[in-house]
């Protein structure tokens, strides 16, 4: 199967030393795997574009004269993420593909791949950047000026990798070619194994967000100065993070503080200034909610981003599952960039393959081969079933 091959093409490029990678969007790594991307699209001869917002589109059949079924995923990562999260939907779709012409399907409506750019979020802060400007949800000139840790906004990246920061913004031609989306991803949690299913059909996903949490104090001589003197903004810091985690029980979500950046950073050095970046998700928009306000009482609060509540389809996610033999509807916390189109309102499904780690954004992230090869020939199948539906 031309998957294995795909596999291991990709499986090195951003790996570091402690097996985890490094991708994020427009850094060497990220580029040398847009340039597989467009090789693998050359050798099928398919038709490679690259939209405004930096995003690939890879088709096989002319997305202008009707609109087409879309696959793909993304190939950044979160830092010291896995193997699996993102580039296992890219790699199957161009298999799926591949299945395809060997079963001697013709299509009648165009078949896509894609690339989503920056779906992590993991450089700019930010995540499924290019399909959020894609459908508006993001302003370009927002997305322009985010920052790295680095100092540099995404203009100046931008610019570096031969792109016009100018051209971000909606674009309505592009969405227009999307008449369904489909997505495959590895899973990000353990359903599927207590299921003992290798493959499942998403129903839903959580609303979810990132914020911004600013905490003052006043530097100091961490030696010299009294406790009684001091303005230390790691201790409502602490709290807060502590306050997080009881508040997400009591709540029913998940709330997690990943990041957080220190000034000036200096061990024999009472803190200035601490910024942490709090995720919460959970069924309950509300709980999620409540959860923020009340962890940044303390603080000074951002949004950074924020999902609401996506409903695939139900009726399109049922006949996928019984058109891939039964296989389980689930639900997620993990956002996505099937989950930005579906909010656009594009038709969308989503497929998992099973992960017998249960464990994502890490190295022991995992899918057996069988499952992945299994998860192609579901994705054909799902292929078929829209493109079906299409030229109803």
């Amino acid at each position: 199967m031309e998957f294995d091959g795909m596999w291991v093409a990709v499986a090195d490029v951003g790996r570091d030393a402690r097996g985890g990678y490094l991708r994020d969007a427009w850094s060497a790594a990220d580029l040398e795997l847009r340039e597989w991307f467009r090789q693998e699209a050359g050798r099928r001869g398919l038709d490679l574009r690259e939209d405004r917002n930096g995003n690939l589109w890879a088709w096989w059949g002319d997305p202008e004269a009707r609109p087409g079924v879309v696959t793909g995923s993304h190939l950044d990562s979160v830092r010291q993420g896995g193997a699996y999260d993102g580039p296992l939907g890219v790699v199957s779709a161009f298999a799926a593909i591949d299945l395809l012409r060997e079963q001697g399907v013709r299509p009648g409506v165009p078949l896509g791949v894609a690339c989503f750019t920056d779906e992590e979020g993991a450089r700019f802060g930010v995540p499924c950047m290019g399909s959020r400007l894609l459908t508006g949800v993001v302003e370009p000139d927002r997305a322009r000026g985010l920052t790295d840790d680095d100092g540099d906004t995404m203009a100046d990246v931008l610019r570096r990798a031969g792109r016009d920061p100018a051209a971000l913004g909606a674009d309505p031609e592009t969405r227009r070619h999307i008449g369904a989306f489909v997505e495959l991803h590895v899973e990000q949690g353990r359903a599927l194994v207590d299921m003992d299913a290798p493959i499942g059909v998403a129903t839903s996903i959580w609303p979810h967000g990132r914020w911004r949490l600013d905490f003052a104090g006043r530097a100091d001589h961490a030696g010299t100065t009294r406790l009684a003197d001091r303005d230390d903004p790691m201790i409502p810091f602490a709290e807060a993070v502590l306050s997080a985690r009881t508040a997400a029980e009591r709540r029913g979500v998940v709330a997690t503080v990943g990041k957080v950046r220190v000034s000036p950073g200096s061990a024999n050095a009472i803190p200035g200034h601490v910024t942490a970046w709090l995720d919460v998700r959970g069924e309950d928009e509300h709980a999620v909610r409540d959860l923020v306000a009340e962890v940044g009482a303390g603080a000074r609060v951002g949004c950074e981003s924020w999902s609401p509540r996506v409903e695939f389809d139900p009726a399109l996610a049922a006949r996928l599952a019984a058109a891939l033999g039964g296989a389980p509807l689930i639900g997620t916390g993990a956002g996505h960039d099937a989950g930005i189109l579906a909010a656009a309102g594009v038709p969308t499904a989503m497929v998992f393959v099973r992960n017998p780690t249960g464990i994502s954004h890490s190295p022991e992230e995992h899918a057996e081969p069988a499952d992945c090869h299994a998860g192609v020939a579901a994705l054909a199948d799902a292929i078929k079933e829209l493109a079906d539906e299409l030229l109803v």
